[in-house]
């Protein structure tokens, strides 16, 4: 027989989810109702969109202490004399520790314009697509999904098999914690515009290759140049790295506003990785936080149930 959590045990654990729920993350974690342990169900097989991001490990950030003064069972930080001048220190030091990261190509710049181009006529354009390798393996194109005119557009590496079979992306266990990610920003799928750096699924869950990136990538670029939207966010290193034309690891510049092409960017976790590493999961809601800011989306706070 499982042995019961102590009473104190499961206040902790209801104290932890309920903290959660108040920053506004209710939908990244799993129903709360039943305290008592289980038995993890048996890993499901990972797809390209669970296994192909390699992310460096998340940064470990120093803190300073910061003085208190202790109130009843309240702890507030101590007034200082004059919070501005710090407070413009403290950017002056975040700008000197971040510093964009270095293009090691320049290859998106030498793209020529479409003259008068649209969805259509780059899907026209992909046709039954035989450019590189991955065309002979795949079962579908997998070319977007979404509101073309969309503010937001997520950008991810490439289909899984649940994508390549549907030709829809982000399906699989990767796709429904992003459509969970999105519905906790207050939006819905219909509302923004998912798709690849690659549009064909990689065989045996591979990363693509530099030269398959290199093929595919440029209709990716007319995508987003087409949709022209607010912000883009990288879904995870190759997402990153392939937008951004650098091999400097995501981890160093995840969370921090960059430029696409005279748009904004936001570099974060892939849902892959999160399915992986949950506690990353707080670090992408931050991110996820300053694109909700960036349009405008109000970030709403859950009360405990």
């Amino acid at each position: 027989m499982t042995a019961r959590l102590s009473e104190q045990l499961q206040s902790k654990i209801a104290e932890r989810l309920a903290f959660h729920e108040d920053l506004g993350t209710k939908l990244f974690y799993r129903e709360r109702t039943v305290v008592t342990t289980r038995v993890a169900p048996a890993a499901e097989p990972f797809d390209a969109a669970l296994v192909n991001e390699e992310e460096e490990p998340l940064p470990k950030q120093k803190r300073q202490a910061t003085p208190v003064a202790v109130v009843g069972a309240q702890v507030y930080p101590e007034p200082r004399g004059n919070a501005a001048p710090q407070l413009t220190a403290q950017s002056a030091i975040d700008a000197a520790l971040f510093s964009a990261p270095s293009k090691t190509s320049n290859f998106f710049a030498s793209l020529r314009t479409v003259p008068n181009d649209s969805l259509l006529k780059i899907r026209e354009d992909i046709g039954d697509c035989q450019r590189c390798r991955l065309g002979k393996t795949r079962k579908h194109i997998v070319f977007a999904d979404g509101n073309p005119k969309a503010d937001l557009v997520f950008v991810g590496e490439g289909p899984g098999a649940d994508e390549d079979a549907s030709g829809v992306p982000f399906v699989g266990r990767a796709g429904k914690l992003l459509t969970q990610m999105i519905e906790a920003m207050g939006l819905q799928r219909k509302d923004v515009y998912i798709c690849n750096v690659v549009k064909c699924r990689p065989p045996g869950n591979r990363p693509p290759e530099p030269d398959e990136v290199t093929t595919c990538s440029p209709f990716l670029v007319r995508q987003l140049e087409v949709i022209n939207p607010k912000v883009i966010v990288a879904l995870g290193a190759t997402a990153a790295k392939t937008l951004l034309e650098t091999e400097t690891g995501i981890s160093k510049f995840r969370g921090q506003w960059l430029d696409f092409r005279g748009k904004k960017l936001m570099a974060t976790y892939h849902p892959a990785y999160l399915l992986r590493n949950p506690p990353a999961k707080s670090e992408v809601w931050k991110d996820l936080k300053k694109v909700m800011a960036e349009l405008g989306l109000e970030v709403k706070k859950n009360k405990p149930a």
